[in-house]
């Protein structure tokens, strides 16, 4: 049991759980307090990564206490006869050290797993997969540049050759220059049969005035379908949808089988298709985070600046602008990123960052230019570091490299007075800002 897994098998067993004073998120200190296959070969003081406001008070009968932490007094225990282990720290997350030896030992200690998986196994699996689901149906893929959606199109043209056709959707709240450099990629150097459907005014008119993030993300996801939608109506004969789905997608979507998850945020490609789009989903990424979704591009032999390209969300720029989008809001938020991007390149830090963005915020600065008085715009830079995208670490980006994209931005970016940098992780803050 981990986390709120640990909480649940407390409860059954006979301990109990109650809302902690001093809540936990983030990295903390923890003490093993007795040996255990768990902490074999590890340090009695780790650095782990907490998310929890409630703990356990008591420790059920026939558990012994194996580790504990200064807010969290059992952090770990385990039953003295039966294999069951409890963990009120997450180690699957990479900012838990040691977590993937904990892990290791769990799975091949008490458990006795062999350690026989390989990747080649999963691509050869997942390929003979489609086949069998798709048959020798056509399949609609939205192509949008990013990782997941490239590996599940490469997965697909392997499986199903030229009955893939990709639509590659211009939502008008993509990076600047991307939709050329999409379709120059996927068309022209891997020649893959995908359709450019320009709809940057369908998507605009829809967020018109809108500003609740849940909203525009859902605006986006049914604008998004209802486009897919038309372009299948055009191809004919189309039965199957294929999407870049991932598992951390599945779980902020509160898409699990339990269906119990709290939703941090709705995904547009995640919960199905309305009832009118008759087509089923292929999703071949579903169960995979995105460092596996990495290796997979890897092996099936994707360009290294694509398959190691920063993830992007599926609204787009559209999460990215807080509060009303507009066209010009778009723009300026398009100039500013790539701005932020190219420096990151320059100063060789980009391979060292997960994801790294700008973001516009709807808050109007007083500053100064020659002579003049502005008013004009706050603009926040983000960048983390990450391994699977479900915990983050903000990256120490040198003073050098902010002050020289925040001058460039500043004097070359119009409505932009003001540039400010995010310094907070994943938990208790989210990767993007909506």
């Amino acid at each position: 049991g981990i986390c709120y897994g640990m909480q649940t098998l407390a409860e059954q067993m006979g301990g109990q759980v109650i809302s902690s004073e001093h809540k936990e998120f983030g990295h903390a200190e923890i003490a093993v307090k007795t040996d255990s296959i768990l902490f074999s070969e590890l340090d009695k003081t780790l650095n782990v990564w907490m998310s929890h406001g409630d703990q356990v008070q008591d420790i059920p009968d026939d558990f012994t206490l194996l580790a504990s932490t200064a807010s969290a007094p059992i952090a770990a225990m385990q039953h003295d006869s039966k294999p069951i282990f409890a963990l009120q720290f997450h180690p699957e997350v990479t900012h838990t050290e040691s977590g993937k030896i904990i892990l290791e030992n769990f799975i091949f200690k008490v458990c006795n797993a062999r350690n026989d998986w390989k990747m080649d196994d999963l691509i050869t699996q997942r390929i003979q997969e489609i086949k069998e689901q798709v048959g020798d149906n056509k399949v609609l893929l939205g192509l949008s540049g990013g990782v997941d959606s490239s590996v599940t199109a490469a997965l697909l043209h392997q499986a199903i050759g030229k009955k893939l056709v990709c639509v590659f959707v211009d939502n008008g709240l993509l990076r600047k220059g991307e939709a050329e450099e999409v379709m120059q990629t996927f068309k022209e150097n891997m020649n893959l049969n995908v359709i450019k459907s320009d709809s940057e005014e369908a998507f605009l008119r829809h967020l018109k005035g809108v500003e609740d993030p849940e909203q525009k993300r859902k605006i986006i996801g049914r604008t998004f379908i209802d486009v897919f939608d038309a372009e299948a109506i055009k191809i004919k004969e189309v039965h199957f949808l294929a999407q870049g789905t991932i598992y951390p997608d599945v779980i902020e979507s509160s898409g699990s089988e339990s269906k119990e998850a709290r939703v941090i945020k709705s995904h547009h490609n995640v919960g199905g298709l309305p009832e009118e789009m008759k087509m089923d989903l292929v999703e071949p990424l579903r169960d995979l985070f995105k460092d596996e979704v990495r290796k997979v591009g890897v092996e099936l032999g994707l360009p290294s600046d694509l398959v190691q390209r920063h993830p992007f969300p599926g609204p787009g720029l559209g999460v990215r602008i807080i509060g009303k989008i507009t066209k010009e809001r778009v723009r300026t938020l398009q100039e500013a990123d790539k701005i932020f991007i190219d420096i990151l390149r320059e100063d060789n830090l980009y391979d060292n960052i997960w994801q790294a963005f700008a973001v516009l915020v709807p808050i109007k600065t007083v500053g100064v230019m020659g002579d003049q008085r502005t008013y004009d715009n706050l603009l926040a830079l983000r960048a983390v570091t990450s391994v699977d995208g479900m915990t983050a670490d903000w990256f120490k980006i040198p003073d050098s490299t902010l002050a020289k994209a925040s001058s460039k931005i500043v004097n070359n970016v119009k409505g932009v007075n003001r540039v400010v940098y995010d310094i907070t992780s994943k938990p208790p803050g989210t990767i993007e800002w909506e």
